[in-house]
């Protein structure tokens, strides 16, 4: 896999360094995490690269398009790789856990504003809120 991360990030013209292939690997194995989780999985191979090395990583990297940056409401800022697919996530209210959900398959209605101001859309940001299956239990279990 390191091969395939060294690949993309040539593709973007990044130079291929550890930490870059350490926030790959965290973000690959670790979707929807926060920076810090990132510093921690990263730190966990290589404990000398530094807080602002993982954030200027993160940084580079989305700039790029090979990450992506969520910030659901009330929330930290989160990182996952998959990119360019216009996808969109369901966060739970309790416990803040975040998964994919894939757009409309075909015509994406969700790229379809009913007034686009002149606009040229091309993303669309969804947010789905509710609970989760974990809480949602529990829950019940009470």
């Amino acid at each position: 896999m390191t091969a395939d991360f060294e690949t993309q990030l040539r593709a973007v013209s990044l130079r291929v360094t550890r930490p870059r292939l350490a926030v790959l690997a965290a973000l690959r194995d670790h979707p929807h995490v926060d920076t810090d989780t990132v510093i921690a999985l990263v730190r966990a191979d290589q404990p000398t690269v530094s807080h602002q090395a993982v954030y200027d990583v993160l940084r580079a990297l989305t700039d790029a398009g090979l990450v992506r940056r969520i910030q659901p409401a009330g929330a930290t800022a989160r990182y996952e790789m998959r990119v360019g697919d216009n996808h969109h996530h369901v966060v739970c209210r309790s416990c803040g856990a975040i998964a994919d959900v894939d757009c409309a398959v075909g015509d994406a209605p969700c790229l379809t504003a009913s007034d686009d101001h002149g606009f040229v859309v091309d993303e669309a940001e969804v947010v789905y809120w509710g609970t989760c299956p974990g809480c949602a239990t529990a829950r019940t279990a009470q």
